[in-house]
């Protein structure tokens, strides 16, 4: 059977059934959301007159919890226009709606009797072969199936989302022994290509794969802040970024999630694992305990762990709850001289190692944690999956971890670090041992730029399934790169195409990387087919080299910053007139200079979850790099007989101007910053660059010829340039805007006409690529500017002077 998946059916509208709801619809799936028809009226609509039998009484909590999803931030939803493909219904009115689709996803309360009684609805209306599946964060799945026809137990699964499903990457298929293994297949390849999720096939276990070991990572946590008496604070500085974690690493994401959620998660384990090694582990420490008595369940209670709230002047203040007192107050930075010396190395690996080795209070800390993780991690095999690697993906695409608990194991050294865990008593499982006694010395293995594990049954590394339709830059590094500097390296990535990763911090582009994108054109028209720009990094690139600029602004040597601004307009140039075919796959950040690369490829392969703008508005300068010439080159291209002009580049001129970022890809093509038709969204990041591969080699075969550049553009000139500063003067006059801001939109504003022209007028891109460096020059040296870019320096906040 070739199943594919139109129509999908989601039963509750809880935050995580909406949510789900939302996230098909994200991918142009229609979605029947359903919920409980109320039992009794509220106020209003007793005021109204209504009954129980009006429609909107009827979907009344169906229609405010899907509301009340749509306002959450960040934004389920990729674009406004989702939502209108998913239809409100309740279980008496709307269950026949069943019968037309694809797929029916049961998130309803987690009470099992409750789920059998909704399962029993469906099997009356579900068409026969379509999947069923349950979002259950820990009811064992099989248990489900009492009373269900054998179709139903051949298409039932489970299929367990992590909130928020839009941003969080896992996906866990947890089968029950009757699930046709087809279905198993299809679920897993639908999830990474569809949904853009990393799916991890779990065993029926409790809490599955991810929470079972997450959440003991957070119960040794609160074991350790109470056992060596650290604050709060203290913790999550060393549970965040600093070791490769969210940044609201352990006590923020708590109160995020919600400390009734957490405990209950945490009770269930320790009730439904008996034999569990470390079950005392999960048993809620005092401090817990007083605050779910107190009701300090975090965000939803307005207090947990934090606290916020304002001082004497009205200003806001986040305090911080002492664990011993039971009391609030204001949060002390911490200071570990291990974290001041690690902080530096932009490795995470090599950072970690740091940290570990240390021997202060904080290295204590993290050496303990690691060895309680790695201990418990090794010891769920083959209780709750057979590979550890599954343990790692879920860790990472769950929890937020940039590398997961093996993978950390193998940076540290594993025969290294399992003689230092039995010198602190906590010994690893015995397949550990046999593993190292066989020669073994890691979980991991890179063999033809594909990642493998060590698989324990047959002794042997195994390539990991599921990923060989992926290109991950990090397998490259064992061989050696075509060519590379200290910000960029150069891969051959196969059949002819070569790939430019940046390897700076935050990817930000300086010198090098300009040098690096200059070099790799070369080489590629020289050597190879085509070239891809992009990377691995959490983000594609935050943009140009604010430090550099600022310093040399501060020593005012200004012919150097035309050299810089030139020389990137060259860069950005030289990818859009190469003689071979250049394609950019961005990701997460794309900003400032990132978003000019992107502006003058071929082709863009972007992931869903692109945020893109011309930001540089926002720090007090104008985009420089070919960007403000590459909005007016695409708003005259769109200019068409009959309509007005000066609307068409207006729309563009205010995304600059406010600095506005693209949420999603989808947005940035009606932004017009990715091309309708032209270039295609990822759902899941992890294919890009292999698309992007794909992509220049379809170009160069089709015989990709060098453009000619454009001498073509039109510039509306003097008209247009007095309607924009009228509406700069009137900002400014209404204080939506400061001074500076008013002088950078008129400068903005001069360049997108062409100057100050009598009339309509064509010109060449050199033209306005000679406006936008005089503008950018003029701005550089302002104090405001300079005011501007220290503070996003130092703060990573702009100032708003």
């Amino acid at each position: 059977m070739k199943r594919k998946i139109n129509k999908i059916a989601v039963l509750g509208s809880g935050v995580m059934g909406s949510r789900i709801a939302l996230h098909f619809a994200n991918i142009g799936c229609k979605v029947f959301l359903l919920d409980i028809a109320p039992r009794e009226l509220n106020d209003k609509e007793k005021q109204k007159g209504l009954t129980l039998d009006d429609p909107s009484v009827r979907n009344r909590i169906v229609n405010e919890n899907f509301k009340n999803i749509l306002k959450a931030k960040p934004s389920p939803v990729y674009n406004n226009k989702v939502a209108s493909l998913v239809t409100t219904g309740n279980f008496e009115d709307n269950m026949n709606w069943l019968a037309e689709v694809d797929w029916t996803i049961e998130v309803v309360i987690e009470n099992l009797d409750i789920k059998k009684t909704v399962f029993e609805k469906v099997e009356k209306y579900r068409k026969e072969g379509t999947l069923i599946t349950s979002n259950t964060s820990g009811i064992p799945i099989h248990k489900m199936l009492e009373g269900r026809s054998e179709d139903f137990q051949k298409h039932f699964c489970g299929t367990h989302f992590f909130n928020p499903p839009r941003y969080l990457q896992l996906l866990e298929i947890i089968p029950t022994p009757k699930t046709d293994p087809t279905v198993v297949d299809f679920l897993m390849h639908y999830g990474d290509l569809f949904l853009g999720k990393t799916t991890v096939l779990c065993k029926d276990t409790p809490a599955f794969i991810a929470n079972r070991v997450g959440v003991f990572s957070i119960m040794a946590v609160f074991k350790l802040l109470k056992e060596m008496g650290f604050t709060i604070k203290e913790v999550d500085s060393l549970t965040g970024p600093l070791t490769g974690k969210p940044k609201s690493a352990t006590f923020r994401t708590a109160d995020v999630v919600g400390i009734d959620t957490l405990v209950h998660v945490a009770n269930n384990l320790y009730n439904d694992c008996p034999k569990d090694e470390s079950r005392e582990l999960f048993k809620i420490p005092d401090f817990v305990d007083k605050m779910i008595k107190n009701n300090w369940l975090g965000d939803k209670t307005k207090q947990g762990f934090y606290k916020k709230t304002k001082d004497e002047k009205g200003k806001k203040e986040i305090l911080e709850m002492n664990i011993e007192t039971g009391e609030y107050g204001p949060s002390v930075k911490p200071k570990f001289a291990s974290v001041a010396a690690a902080k530096p190395v932009d490795d995470l690996k090599d950072r970690i190692k740091m940290l570990v080795s240390s021997k202060d209070k904080a290295g204590e800390f993290l050496q303990k944690l690691y060895f309680y993780v790695f201990q418990y991690s090794s010891n769920r095999i083959p209780e709750i999956t057979d590979e550890f690697y599954k343990i790692d993906d879920g860790m990472k695409a769950g929890f937020g971890w940039e590398i997961g608990p093996f993978e950390t194991w193998d940076a540290l050294g594993v025969e290294k670090t399992v003689k230092k865990m039995e010198e602190a008593g906590m010994k690893p499982a015995q397949w550990i041992y046999d593993m190292l006694e066989s020669g073994v010395n890691s979980f991991y293995s890179i063999h033809d730029c594909k990642k493998e594990y060590y698989d324990i049954n047959s002794n042997s590394y195994k390539e990991i399934a599921g990923i060989k339709d992926f290109i991950i830059l990090d397998n490259y590094s064992t061989n050696k790169p075509v060519w590379k500097n200290t910000g960029t390296v150069l891969h051959d990535i196969g059949d002819g195409i070569v790939n430019l990763e940046f390897k700076t911090k935050m990817n930000s582009i300086g010198s090098e990387v300009l040098e690096g994108i200059n070099k790799s054109i070369e080489i590629a028209e020289k050597d190879y087919r085509g070239l891809v720009i992009g990377n691995d990094g959490q983000h594609f690139s935050a943009g140009a080299n604010l430090a550099m600029m600022f310093m040399l602004a501060t020593e005012q040597e200004y012919d150097e910053i035309d050299f810089a601004v030139r020389t990137f307009q060259n860069t950005t140039m030289h990818i859009r007139y190469s003689s071979v075919p250049v394609v950019v796959a961005p990701h997460g950040l794309t900003l400032g200079g990132g978003c000019e690369v992107c502006l003058h490829a071929d082709k863009v392969e972007a992931s869903a979850e692109t945020y893109i703008g011309l930001v540089e508005v926002g720090v007090g300068i104008i985009p420089a790099g070919g960007g403000t010439k590459e909005m007016t080159l695409r708003a005259s291209d769109n200019y068409k007989p009959g309509d007005v002009k000066f609307n068409e580049l207006q729309w563009r001129f205010l995304n600059i101007a406010m600095a506005k970022v693209a949420t999603s890809a989808s947005e940035a093509i009606k932004m017009d910053i990715f091309k309708k038709g032209r270039d295609n969204i990822i759902i899941n990041s992890h294919r890009a660059i292999a698309q992007a591969k794909k992509s220049a080699i379809e170009l160069a075969e089709r015989g990709y010829t060098k453009p000619i550049q454009r001498e073509d553009i039109k510039v509306l000139g003097r008209a247009a340039l007095a309607n924009m500063l009228l509406g700069a003067y009137s900002f400014s006059e209404a204080h939506y805007i400061s001074s500076h801001d008013k002088k950078i939109a008129e400068k903005l504003a001069y360049i997108m006409c062409g100057g100050d022209l009598s009339a309509e007028t064509k010109v060449n891109e050199q033209y306005l690529l000679d406006l936008e460096r005089e503008a950018f020059l003029s701005l550089i040296g302002e104090k405001k500017t300079m005011e501007r870019i220290q503070s996003i320096l130092t703060t990573g906040k702009p100032l708003r002077n």
